[in-house]
């Protein structure tokens, strides 16, 4: 399937790891979700997770509401 490239999102060259892109671009799909269902999803402990939303929040990313929810940030 031919994607393009008005279509296309990229993904920040300010994430390095593989976990941080795979997260990036699931909640640019997903939109919100909570920690547990992108855990789940993503096949990700929670421990290493929260490390990830840590860098993607810190590079505003994402937004995290309490502990629980994470959106998308645009």
């Amino acid at each position: 399937m031919a994607t393009t490239t008005a279509n296309a999102r990229t993904v920040p060259s300010a994430l390095e790891s593989a976990q941080a892109k795979l997260v990036y671009v699931y909640l640019q799909h997903e939109r919100e979700t909570t920690v547990d269902a992108l855990a789940e999803a993503l096949d990700m402990r929670k421990i290493g997770l929260f490390s990830v939303l840590s860098t993607l929040e810190s590079e505003g990313l994402v937004e995290r509401e309490g502990a629980h929810t994470v959106r998308f940030a645009n």
